[in-house]
């Protein structure tokens, strides 16, 4: 799907539910993904019916020239709580409501469910994969020249758009050489991260260059504990090949961490 290129919609069959507190602000059952031009994840769109537009009002201040020339924005009022331009409709998809959700300083909605599951930072893509595969390959991952982590009972995440992430049991896992942060990002594929630093700082590797999912949803249920690091900072060696360091979404970030 060129979704990069063109705006794109398609239905979704997934029970999608938003929640502000314990308000339920959407409760949909026949919401569309939503894909805008050079955006590479989705959003969700809802028929108005599906949308509590009892707590919407016309938006003060609409940033008008976004979302594909939307003209119609929403402030959304729960207890007394105003979260503006919550909401928008798309011009090529009347009759529907879009809330903000990812992209945002302050997030409009506290809690999404798709089914009884929660998720995180965006919508998922069904179009993206991500398969975690228990493996026996060596894999041994160096920094600096040290080894910091080897193993031949790795799990390997295939996730689309990106390489390879090798993922070491924590038992193949020098952590007298690493220190945990109190970094955590959120993942709507995996679910939430702690990280990892080195000990000893070394040139050119930033902070957090190592995570793992103490808590994952079930489909990455194989990564539970699991530490991978950023292949596009450290030297991963599989099976006797040094692998070369990947050009990645990643990579200015942690060239400028």
């Amino acid at each position: 799907m060129p979704y990069n290129r063109t705006f794109n919609w398609e239905p979704s069959r997934r029970w999608v539910r938003g929640y502000k507190g314990a308000v339920a602000v959407v409760d949909s059952r026949a919401a569309v993904l939503v894909w805008e031009p050079g955006h590479p994840v989705p959003r969700y769109a809802f028929p108005e019916a599906d949308v509590r537009t009892d707590l919407l009002r016309p938006a003060e201040n609409p940033p008008v020239g976004t979302h594909e020339g939307a003209t119609r924005f929403f402030d959304l009022v729960v207890d007394g709580e105003v979260a503006y331009n919550a909401a928008f409709e798309y011009p090529d998809l009347p009759g529907y409501l879009s809330l903000e959700w990812f992209q945002r300083a302050e997030p409009v909605l506290d809690r999404w469910l798709e089914e009884e599951e929660e998720i995180f930072v965006h919508p998922r893509d069904p179009y993206k994969r991500v398969d975690p595969i228990p493996s026996s390959r060596h894999v041994r991952i160096e920094i600096g020249g040290q080894v910091v982590a080897e193993s031949h009972e790795p799990v390997l995440l295939y996730e689309t758009g990106l390489p390879t992430r090798y993922y070491i049991p924590p038992k193949d896992v020098n952590f007298d050489l690493l220190v945990a942060t109190d970094t955590h990002t959120r993942c709507p594929y995996k679910g939430e991260a702690s990280y990892w630093s080195l000990r000893e700082p070394v040139e050119g590797v930033p902070a957090d260059v190592a995570w793992a999912y103490p808590d994952p949803i079930p489909a990455a249920a194989a990564i539970k504990d699991h530490v991978a690091f950023y292949n596009e900072v450290v030297d991963i060696v599989v099976d006797g090949v040094k692998e070369k360091r990947p050009a990645t979404l990643f990579s200015k970030r942690l060239a400028e961490a």
